[in-house]
């Protein structure tokens, strides 16, 4: 089993093809599940896109237009974006502020009806992981992506019990700071801050911080990030 890794996009220099707006950094690479980071400088950026896998983007901060086999889709802060495989893109950033963006490569799937290129947090449901933790889900089988589920978890200052999920996870911390408890080791975690999950790795995200955490998560196959495979506080209570 591949183990779990935390790394902070700041600890990495990235590369910026010549002529492009994009300086990219490969934070994750786990097989099935690839995320980058790539912040945009303002102008418009070269053709971008996965030739047999699909393509999950996240606006952190920014705002652009992303121009997809000739349409235009905006994209604003806390907005996600789905592209499916073979797809050509580019991105226009009007400026001044460079545009951030995480993306993940994942297993390109089936196209369900009703796909949706861009999907805004601040439209979607607010659902209940717990008493300390909602989700929002931005792309899924709703918008027509059936391999893979893409969400930002908001968590109160809180630990959770020690648990693990059937599915193969990468996180980017958005905002907030905290702790990732893994395997006996206490990671530091800040904006910025990257990970992946094995499936059945037992883990516990903690926010230490005063105010709230956001994650950005993505799993394969996908499902429920609310669902457990195993959970401390469970086989507490049963034993």
């Amino acid at each position: 089993m591949r183990r779990a890794t935390v790394i902070s996009e700041h600890d990495l220099d990235g590369q910026r093809p010549e002529g492009d707006t994009a300086l990219e950094k490969v934070t994750i690479d786990a097989g099935l599940l690839e995320q980058r980071v790539l912040r945009f400088a303002p102008g418009r950026s070269g053709e971008r896109g996965e030739v047999d896998r699909d393509e999950l983007l996240y606006v952190v901060s920014g705002g652009a237009t992303l121009e997809l086999d000739g349409e235009p889709h905006q994209l604003a802060r806390e907005t996600g974006a789905y592209i499916r495989a073979g797809e050509r893109y580019t991105v226009e950033n009007p400026g001044p502020e460079e545009l951030l963006l995480v993306s993940v490569a994942a297993p390109a799937g089936e196209d369900l009806e009703g796909r949706r290129v861009t999907i805004r947090f601040a439209e979607q449901p607010e659902l209940r992981a717990d008493a300390k933790r909602t989700f929002r889900y931005l792309v899924n089988e709703d918008a027509g992506c059936a391999e893979v589920t893409q969400f930002v978890g908001v968590v109160e200052p809180c630990r959770a019990p020690d648990h693990s999920h059937t599915y193969d996870e990468v996180g980017y911390i958005v905002e907030g700071q905290g702790i990732a408890h893994i395997d006996g080791e206490q990671i530091p975690l800040r904006p910025g801050s990257c990970f992946h999950l094995p499936p059945e790795q037992v883990h516990c995200i903690e926010n230490s911080g005063p105010g709230a955490m956001r994650i950005l998560g993505v799993f394969h196959p996908s499902g429920d990030p609310a669902s457990r495979s195993y959970d401390a506080a469970a086989a507490g209570a049963t034993s």
